[in-house]
């Protein structure tokens, strides 16, 4: 997700005025807007929904790198072992 500074780039005074206009950009561009305050970033705002699913690709990232980590370290079971691991047959 990448930040374009023509659209997405808010000084904290125009959020203060129309903070509406700034929560509907975001959730119709899909995009952070940086919120700026004497040219310096000071907040960041994004939807709801867009927060979530970054969270969960974030999520899943960890899992897979876990996941290499541990086969790189030998630690893995065959699909048998893991099915009686979980009870399952």
């Amino acid at each position: 997700m990448t930040i374009k500074f023509s659209e997405d780039l808010v000084p904290l005074s125009d959020l203060k005025v129309n903070p509406g206009r700034v929560v509907r950009h975001t959730t119709e561009v899909h995009r952070p807007v940086l919120v700026t305050n004497r040219g310096r970033g000071v907040a960041v705002v994004q939807s709801v929904g867009d927060y979530e699913r970054a969270q969960e690709e974030r999520d899943f990232m960890r899992a897979v790198v876990a996941g290499l980590a541990d086969l790189d370290a030998g630690r893995e079971v065959d699909f048998d072992e893991a099915k009686a691991r979980l009870g399952l047959k």
